[in-house]
């Protein structure tokens, strides 16, 4: 009897209570913070001038007011409410709109330190009442004061500024308000005084850097008390939206994997990869040296894209997007009636206009705001310019992540350093290559004086293809794709190729004029055979005539004998009988 098999206790996860979060409405900055920010706590925003402090602050006050229906007030003491409204109108900010809602309101607090003497009377009394009432005449739930800096300077007792700022901090936490306050960055701490950070229950630190003359800026959550949180340096942008943040080294191996096939837009090339193209949501790289029709394939792809009715994206960093239209269009290529339906969008730069990451953050908004089927970008060498390998690898990576997140099929080209024999290493340029899902190679070929282009599939992660080499060739009628020829050691390509199928093509009707010409001789050899056979037969025929008659002769002869043999035997019979009878009388 077999014994009964007892189920052991589950065991029970302990319950994770959570800190109670205020979204900012800056999608990357809540997914940093993972949901937002400490809500009825005060959060410190510092760094350098022109970071982006005020910006932020501002932004979270809005996106609060505007998505999550909580009010909020904004006091400031450098500049006065017309000049923030006028200084955010262009990023489609409307604080005055706002405030005549009752949503917002704006408070210049102006503090003139020659008004008053240092003592230790000095408080901010006078100011919580002024933003106590400011709170209560629209239930804000969320405040920010911009700057500390401009509310304590000239007061050097840091003993009356520690207890002011704890004062500060323990007031807006009784009220029950999410603050966030901003303060300039020191020389040798986050902030000038060195202290908010310690009374502050969550920091953020904004940098705004110069490399090479080219300017990023970066966002950090340098503490967050209560809550795990993104610990990277993440790049950030004030571009005409607002405030953009992406979390680009968040983000996880757990996109969707479709598998749906998108055609290339060229046939011959489609066969090569089991005769439907590439996985929708894939990212496919086409590199090869220069001249070799690398921009010419990222078109067509966009193209048949924008044909199939899906909306695309071409990022461009060496020609103009004029340029690129013009120039397709000698291929047979026709961009310029895609963009004017919306369909398509070329957006071209110098790589040295932003720093990478913000490119990143740049093509990071551009498709959230045009929620494109297919990215292109050409090439993504001209990013290296200047700048660390690891440090494009990285933010190509992020980039790569990114649009497969969003489903996104994605073409890439790349510059290659490769010589023109097929032998050659293959080399990527940046080392994504084993980030890609698909590979295509372009090389040109040198020849008998000329120099010819020629593809193959180098990789295709989950598509049946083709590893033969073909001829890559651009058409005022679009792109072809033709079969070479391997003349003993060597691939035969352009008027080599012509010549050769020439030659076979001349053979081949040699061959078949031979063939007819045998033909012939042996319709007449069957002919003269048949003729024979013809003669033969009526030979047959008459001897077998003259044998039946022959034959027929000599039966009649010998019927005829045999006829008259029992005639004359008759005959005699009755002589012998009629000579008889006399005799017999006498």
């Amino acid at each position: 009897m077999k014994a009964k098999k007892v189920s052991s206790p589950k065991a029970v996860a302990p319950k994770v209570v959570t800190l109670p979060k205020a979204a900012t409405g800056i999608q990357g900055l809540d997914e940093i913070t993972q949901g937002g920010l400490p809500a009825g706590r005060p959060t410190l925003v510092c760094g350098g001038a022109g970071c982006g402090k005020t910006m932020l602050a501002l932004e979270f006050l809005v996106r609060g007011a505007t998505q999550f229906d909580e009010p909020g007030v904004f006091i400031m003491f450098e500049e006065n409410a017309a000049e923030l409204t006028a200084n955010v109108r262009s990023l489609g900010f409307d604080l005055d709109k706002l405030s005549k809602q009752k949503k917002i309101v704006l408070d210049h607090v102006h503090i003139d330190r020659s008004e008053f003497e240092e003592t230790g009377e000095y408080d901010l009394q006078g100011l919580f009442i002024r933003l106590g009432h400011a709170i209560d005449s629209i239930g804000a739930k969320r405040v920010v004061l911009d700057t500390l800096e401009a509310l304590f300077s000239g007061l050097p007792n840091h003993a009356i500024l520690r207890a002011e700022l704890r004062r500060l901090f323990r007031w807006l936490k009784d009220r029950g308000v999410t603050a966030l306050i901003t303060g300039e960055k020191g020389e040798s701490s986050l902030t000038r005084h060195g202290l908010e950070e310690y009374v502050a229950d969550c920091v953020i630190v904004l940098d705004h850097r110069v490399q090479g003359q080219i300017s990023t800026r970066r966002l950090r959550v340098l503490k967050y008390r209560g809550t795990a949180h993104g610990m990277n340096e993440y790049p950030f942008l004030i571009g005409e939206r607002g405030f953009s943040v992406l979390p680009i080294t968040s983000l996880q191996l757990d996109h969707f994997a479709s598998r749906e096939r998108v055609s290339t837009g060229i046939p011959k090339l489609d066969e090569m990869l089991g005769g439907k193209g590439f996985f929708r949501g894939s990212s496919i790289l086409v590199s090869g040296t220069a001249g070799t029709g690398k921009s010419s394939i990222s078109a067509r792809f966009v193209e048949a894209a924008c044909q199939r009715g899906e909306r695309a994206l071409l990022f461009a960093y060496e020609e103009s997007a004029e340029q690129i239209v013009r120039n397709m269009r000698s291929i047979g290529i026709d961009l310029e009636p895609w963009v004017k339906k919306g369909l398509l969008e070329i957006h071209a730069s110098r790589p040295t206009l932003h720093g990478l990451e913000q490119h990143l953050v740049l093509m990071h908004d551009m498709v959230q705001r045009f929620h494109p089927d297919v990215v292109a970008v050409d090439p993504i060498t001209n990013l290296t310019l200047d700048r660390d390998d690891s440090e494009v690898r990285a933010t190509l990576m992020r980039l790569i992540d990114f649009l497969k997140q969003e489903n996104i099929t994605a073409i890439f080209t790349s510059l290659t350093t490769g010589g023109a024999s097929t032998t050659a290493p293959e080399d990527s340029q940046v080392g994504v290559s084993s980030l890609m899902d698909a590979w295509l190679l372009l090389r040109n070929v040198e020849y008998n004086g000329e120099r010819n282009r020629t593809i193959y599939t180098l990789k295709a992660r989950g598509i049946p293809h083709s590893n033969q080499v073909r001829e890559f060739v651009l058409t005022d009628k679009g792109i072809d794709l033709v079969e070479v020829y391997v003349d003993e050691d060597r691939v035969l390509t352009g008027s080599a190729r012509i010549s050769q199928q020439e030659r076979a093509r001349a053979a081949l009707d040699l061959a078949k004029q031979s063939q007819q010409r045998k033909e012939r001789q042996i319709a007449s050899k069957r002919k003269a055979i048949q003729t024979q056979i013809a003669i033969l037969q009526a030979e047959a025929e008459d001897e077998e005539t003259e044998l039946k008659f022959t034959i027929a002769q000599e039966l009649l002869r010998q019927q005829t004998a045999q006829k008259s043999a029992q005639t004359q035997a008759a005959l005699r019979g009755g002589v012998i009988t009629k000579s008889s009878k006399p005799a017999a009388k006498s």
